[in-house]
Protein backbone atom coordinates (compact mmCIF):
# COMPACT_ATOMS: atom_id res chain seq x y z
CA UNK A 1 0.00 0.00 0.00
CA UNK A 2 1.67 3.24 -1.33
CA UNK A 3 -0.50 4.81 0.06
CA UNK A 4 -2.42 4.38 3.10
CA UNK A 5 -4.60 5.64 5.60
CA UNK A 6 -6.79 5.49 8.24
CA UNK A 7 -10.34 6.95 8.15
CA UNK A 8 -12.34 6.97 11.47
CA UNK A 9 -16.28 8.07 10.77
CA UNK A 10 -18.73 8.73 13.29
CA UNK A 11 -22.29 8.13 11.43
CA UNK A 12 -25.58 9.44 13.35
CA UNK A 13 -28.95 9.06 12.59
CA UNK A 14 -30.72 5.69 12.81
CA UNK A 15 -28.05 3.57 12.33
CA UNK A 16 -27.98 0.99 15.13
CA UNK A 17 -30.61 -2.08 15.19
CA UNK A 18 -30.95 -1.59 11.62
CA UNK A 19 -27.98 -3.70 10.10
CA UNK A 20 -25.69 -0.81 9.83
CA UNK A 21 -22.67 -2.57 11.11
CA UNK A 22 -23.04 -5.68 9.01
CA UNK A 23 -23.60 -3.81 5.76
CA UNK A 24 -20.19 -1.33 6.82
CA UNK A 25 -18.53 -4.78 6.98
CA UNK A 26 -19.84 -5.79 3.48
CA UNK A 27 -18.48 -2.34 1.91
CA UNK A 28 -15.31 -2.28 3.85
CA UNK A 29 -14.17 -5.89 2.80
CA UNK A 30 -15.05 -5.62 -0.63
CA UNK A 31 -12.51 -2.61 -0.58
CA UNK A 32 -10.10 -4.90 1.04
CA UNK A 33 -10.01 -2.86 4.13
CA UNK A 34 -9.23 -3.83 7.29
CA UNK A 35 -10.97 -2.23 11.19
CA UNK A 36 -14.41 -2.17 12.57
CA UNK A 37 -17.66 -0.54 12.79
CA UNK A 38 -19.42 -0.49 16.60
CA UNK A 39 -22.31 1.05 18.54
CA UNK A 40 -21.35 4.23 20.35
CA UNK A 41 -23.32 4.29 23.61
CA UNK A 42 -24.82 8.24 22.15
CA UNK A 43 -26.26 6.37 19.40
CA UNK A 44 -24.01 6.84 16.75
CA UNK A 45 -21.76 4.16 14.86
CA UNK A 46 -18.16 4.54 14.85
CA UNK A 47 -16.29 3.07 11.96
CA UNK A 48 -12.37 2.65 11.75
CA UNK A 49 -11.34 1.49 8.38
CA UNK A 50 -7.45 1.01 7.35
CA UNK A 51 -5.90 0.28 4.12
CA UNK A 52 -5.46 2.17 0.06
CA UNK A 53 -6.76 5.94 0.87
CA UNK A 54 -8.51 5.46 -2.12
CA UNK A 55 -10.72 2.66 -0.85
CA UNK A 56 -11.06 4.20 2.58
CA UNK A 57 -12.18 7.85 0.28
CA UNK A 58 -15.02 5.26 -1.69
CA UNK A 59 -16.28 3.54 1.93
CA UNK A 60 -16.67 7.23 3.47
CA UNK A 61 -18.74 8.11 0.17
CA UNK A 62 -21.00 4.65 0.34
CA UNK A 63 -21.43 6.10 4.39
CA UNK A 64 -22.95 9.05 2.85
CA UNK A 65 -24.71 7.32 0.35
CA UNK A 66 -28.52 6.52 0.02
CA UNK A 67 -28.04 2.85 0.15
CA UNK A 68 -27.25 2.82 3.93
CA UNK A 69 -29.76 0.72 5.83
CA UNK A 70 -31.67 2.81 8.35
CA UNK A 71 -31.13 6.78 8.03
CA UNK A 72 -27.79 8.71 8.00
CA UNK A 73 -28.22 11.98 9.20
CA UNK A 74 -24.53 13.13 9.16
CA UNK A 75 -21.09 11.79 9.00
CA UNK A 76 -18.03 13.42 10.64
CA UNK A 77 -14.66 12.16 9.42
CA UNK A 78 -10.99 12.14 10.86
CA UNK A 79 -8.37 11.18 9.14
CA UNK A 80 -4.46 9.96 10.62
CA UNK A 81 -1.55 7.98 9.62
CA UNK A 82 -2.34 4.03 9.50
CA UNK A 83 -1.29 2.12 13.42
CA UNK A 84 -1.50 -0.98 11.55
CA UNK A 85 -2.47 -4.63 13.33
CA UNK A 86 -6.11 -4.44 12.58
CA UNK A 87 -6.79 -7.84 10.18
CA UNK A 88 -10.05 -8.60 8.68
CA UNK A 89 -12.90 -6.02 9.73
CA UNK A 90 -15.39 -6.49 12.80
CA UNK A 91 -18.52 -5.81 13.91
CA UNK A 92 -18.30 -4.40 17.44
Amino acid sequence: MSDAARLTAWVRGQVQGVGFRWWTRARALELGLSGHARNMPDGRVEVVAEGDREACVKLLAALRGCDTPGRVDGVVERWSEVRGGLTGFEER
